[in-house]
């Protein structure tokens, strides 16, 4: 039993989906889920990049306008 849903809610469930998307779409449809779900452990697991200050470049170009 996953999450309260027994083997016949899982089957009508399937049928359902079946239907709706059609034989065809469905190996599509698990390829992009699958994908999905291992991008998001995959970004969960990485740490951010540090954020890295860029170069004062504007100040200067202050100094050398202001000389």
């Amino acid at each position: 039993m996953i999450g309260g849903l027994g083997m016949p809610e899982l089957i009508i469930i399937g049928i359902i989906v079946l239907i709706i998307f059609g034989a065809g779409k469905l190996p599509e449809i698990g390829s992009g889920v699958g994908k999905a779900i291992r991008g998001f452990k995959d970004a969960v697991k990485t740490p951010p990049p540090e954020e890295i200050a860029p170069p004062k470049q504007e100040s200067k170009k202050i100094e050398e306008k202001s000389e």
